[in-house]
């Protein structure tokens, strides 16, 4: 059975923009339950300005405590520049991912910089990783629609991927920032992409803003991708991207691969404990399209052992 690679995002990408405060304690106890239920690779955190993020300022804190709790579980933190690089890297980071909006105005509204200086610091900070040993990642981000200049073009995406890929990143993740796509985009898309970069080293990141994530999951392995970014119970949405919503949700993403064929390693029952961690933690519902079912195969299971 053919096994795909999905990196839980729900510690960083999910909790970011989140209003409750989450202590240090609950997002280690989260990344927990996780690597309990079998995820295998999850994006911790960012080492961007407390300010901006204040859900993130105990990045330095959490690393690592996490590298100590589990020092198999591949960790990546996001760096947006040089000093947040080095900030990592004294945590004790040992990979990191960089994010470049494949646009003018969205670098401006996210990052205070235009697309060409956007490139050059991303470059420069991925350079200066691979130096220091470390693995990395690039998203390239808005890769369908811009918030603010609609639709991106093809060759716009290209020649971020291009760069990125030059740059040394290991991994280039093509991410549907505002949840606009469709599948047939997607596969189009990805599909020409390739061209730019060897397949097996794309990644995805689909929000579900329109329904369409799992859709568009769909479309991704249709072209031959096979690494994933996801969050337990759909968590998630940039807070310098209007109307996004929360990310694909690691449970349907999961269903859908398995139920599908591929292997993707990491229990069900044990994503819902996490989820219903995190829901108790965030004082709402949390979860995906499938979370009814799952729950109510739970029960099931549960009341006929008892």
């Amino acid at each position: 059975m053919e096994r795909i690679h999905i990196t839980d995002v729900a510690p960083r990408d999910g909790l970011q923009n989140q209003q409750v405060p989450v202590s240090t304690d609950a997002k280690l106890q989260l990344i927990r339950l996780l690597a309990a239920a079998g995820v295998q690779s999850v994006e911790a955190t960012s080492f961007v300005s407390p300010k901006a993020v204040p859900q993130m300022a105990d990045a330095g804190d959490l690393v690592p405590r996490l590298h100590a709790a589990l020092p198999q579980l591949r960790t990546s933190v996001l760096v947006p520049n040089l000093k947040g690089l080095e900030r990592a890297h004294a945590a004790g980071a040992q990979e990191i991912a960089v994010v470049l909006s494949a646009t003018e105005t969205m670098n401006r509204k996210n990052i205070n910089m235009g697309l060409e200086q956007a490139t050059e610091v991303s470059a420069q900070t991925l350079a200066e990783a691979r130096r220091l040993g470390l693995r990395t990642r690039a998203y390239v981000a808005v890769a369908f629609d811009c918030p603010f200049e609609g639709p991106t073009a093809l060759t716009a995406v290209q020649a971020s991927c291009a760069r990125m890929l030059e740059a040394g990143a290991g991994e280039i993740v093509v991410a549907d920032t505002i949840g606009s796509a469709a599948p047939g985009q997607v596969r189009q898309r990805l599909g020409a992409l390739a061209g730019t970069v060897p397949i097996e080293r794309l990644a995805v990141h689909f929000h579900d803003t329109r329904g369409m994530g799992v859709a568009n999951a769909w479309a991704a392995l249709q072209a031959g991708v096979r690494r994933f970014d996801a969050s337990a119970g759909g968590i998630g949405g940039c807070p310098f991207a209007p109307g996004a919503a929360g990310n694909v949700a690691t449970e349907d993403l999961v269903l859908m691969a398995e139920q599908s064929g591929f292997a993707t390693g990491i229990s069900l029952p044990g994503l819902l404990e996490a989820i219903d961690f995190a829901q108790d933690q965030l004082q709402r519902p949390l979860g995906g399209r499938a979370i009814t079912w799952l729950r109510r195969q739970r029960d099931k299971a549960l009341a006929s052992t008892s």
